[in-house]
Parts: C-alpha cells; structure tokens; sequence
C-alpha cells in the first residue's frame, strides 16, 4: 500500500520547473554551439580561399575562376550550402571579420550573412550589438534591417547617442532616443488605401503586440488596453498603456486614423496628467504621451505644445516598409520644419 502511494505522490512544482530548465537550457546552449561551429566553419572557409586568391592575384578575374570551380568540387559532396554564392558570402564574411576573437557566439550565420551585407560600418555595430542586446532572431534582425531602424533613429538622436545605447554605454534619457519616425506597422497586414476605425487598428496591434513592441522601441512592457478614466461623472478611456523600464515610466498611447488636432493632443495631455497624479511612483519619471497618427502637422504640435515639451509626442504611422528616397525625403522634411521655425 505504501508503495502505491508513494508512486502516486505528486512531485514538488519547484522541483519539476527545474529539471524542465535545466532540459531546456541544455538543448538551447547545444543549438548555439552547433550555430556557432558554423559560423567558425565558414569563416575559416572564407580565410583559406582568400589566402588562395591572393597567391593568385596576377589574375584579376582568379578569384570568381577559384570560387566557381571550387563549388563545382565540394557543392555535389556537401551540398547546397556550399555552392557559389555561399564561398563568396564566405570569402566576404573573412573580409569584414578579419579576427576570429571579434566573432559573437550569439549569433548565427544567416545573422552575420545579414551584416556583411551593410557597408556602414557603424550601421552593421548597430544592429550587431542590438540583435545581441535583444536576442533578436533572424526573422527580426531581417525587419530591422528593412524597416531602416537605424536611419530612422538618427532623424532624432545623433550617432554617436544612437551608438552609445547599444554599446550599453548610457541609458536612453529622453523619449525621442527611443521612439521612431515614423512607425512602420507592415506587420499588422493592413492595406495602406484602405480606411480604418481606430478600434481596428487597435484591435490589429493587440494581436500583433510582440512585433508592435519590438517595433515601438526598447524596454516597453504592456499594461493595459482601453484603461478606464473616470473623472468625476466623466469616463474616459487610454487606447493602449505601456511602461518603459529604461525611461522608468508610464507610456500612453493614443490612435488617430484621421488628421491630427489640437484637440487630440489636449486629451492625449489629460491622460498624461491623470497618470502622474494617480498612478506614477514618486521614484518613477514623468509619464510619456505618444500619439499615433496617419497624417501629422509639425507646426501644429509644436504650436500646440509648450515650447519646452518633452512628454508628448506625435509620430506618423505607415503600413508598409520605408524606401531609402522615402526616409530622406523625411527627413528632409523634418529639418526644413525646424528651421522655419528657427527663423520666427
């Protein structure tokens, strides 16, 4: 009888949780070490066909002659990943990663095939110690890359801010260090011709919330939706709430589908206001408004707002990737705002 029981005795929680993470950890560190004897595996590929070609380097056309041939030789014996094109992603792998100590065990090689490719030097560290920093996978590495996070954190942060963070140098002081512009949503599906309520397009950020975050910025947790506000006999209600953990504060959003009013920003102001007064620690950082628009007016934000505002943001939202023409136009835009100001 007794061994009946004991067989059926239900085992401590803690216990079970840590035998699953130690399974877990196990598997994960044994896939990171297999992605990095790749990596390895390639640059030290790319290394021996450069020592070659440059034994060969009388001939201008050697090295394409060298590659090709060299994937006629292994790619039937290997396989695929050994054709041409790889042993030339290889070769310039060695190239831009001279040292193998600078090589990251974080990160695989479709990464790294990703960052060769970026000829900026000071772009390819960006988004090099960010995938680190966020332990972003190839899938999002890839979005970043095309949604040009890099360019346009610069439409509001110098470089060497911008660099700064991910070297994990200083901590983002501001939101403007944080929040892009504009914000790209092509991951909500949405059709950009189409017009939508803004319960709509909550609703679609809702269901895409962890792509929303890595999009919105870094440190952003979400709290609520539709956060109720009651003001005597008045409710109102926040779209979204989230909480930044760098900036250390609340962050409120409002959506706007139609064209931007002052009116949005005075309510959007109210919101901002009931959470510092109601909600906010008295360690924690003023709270943040952000308004998401389809279509904004600088002048008018700017004219709307105090002179020194920094807890109220407008920012344009887009339901596509940005072309390079597009950001620069942007940004042009955005320098020609300020100094017309500048010269009131």
């Amino acid at each position: 009888m007794s061994n009946q029981q004991n067989s059926i005795m239900p085992l401590p929680q803690q216990f079970v949780a840590d035998i699953r993470q130690i399974i877990t950890t196990a598997r994960a560190n044994a896939v990171r070490s297999v992605d990095f004897c790749r990596v390895q595996m390639y640059w030290n590929l790319g290394k021996r066909i450069l020592e070659e070609e440059q034994q060969g380097k009388a001939r201008a056309d050697y090295g394409t002659y060298l590659i090709r041939n060299l994937a006629k030789e292994i790619e039937p014996e290997y396989g695929s990943g050994f054709g041409e094109r790889q042993l030339k992603f290889c070769r310039q792998f060695y190239r831009e990663y001279p040292i193998v100590n600078t090589l990251r065990s974080q990160l695989n090689w479709s990464q790294y095939r990703m960052l060769i490719q970026i000829p900026d030097h000071d772009k390819r560290e960006y988004y090099e110690l960010e995938a680190i920093n966020n332990a972003w996978t190839g899938r999002e590495l890839q979005r970043q890359i095309d949604s040009m996070l890099y360019e346009r954190l610069l439409m509001s942060n110098d470089k060497e801010a911008v660099l700064a963070v991910a070297r994990k140098e200083r901590i983002p002081e501001s939101p403007m260090e944080i929040i892009k512009q504009p914000t790209v949503l092509e991951f909500l599906g949405l059709k950009r011709e189409a017009a939508y309520y803004e319960k709509d397009l909550e609703q679609a950020i809702i269901t895409h919330i962890a792509d929303f975050m890595l999009e919105f910025g870094k440190g952003f947790s979400f709290v609520a939706r539709q956060k109720r506000i009651l003001l005597e006999d008045d409710e109102f209600f926040a779209d979204l709430v989230f909480y930044n953990r760098l900036l250390r504060c609340f962050v409120i959003v409002e959506l706007k589908t139609g064209e931007l009013t002052h009116q949005d920003l005075g309510q959007l102001q109210m919101y901002v206001n009931y959470y510092d007064r109601n909600e906010k620690l008295p360690e924690e950082n003023p709270s943040i408004g952000i308004l998401l628009c389809s279509r904004k007016n600088d002048t008018l934000v700017r004219t709307t707002l105090p002179e020194d505002n920094t807890t109220i943001l407008a920012s344009e939202y887009q339901f596509y990737l940005p072309t390079e023409e597009q950001l620069i136009n942007e940004i042009d835009e955005v320098k020609s705002n300020f100094n017309k100001d500048d010269k009131k």
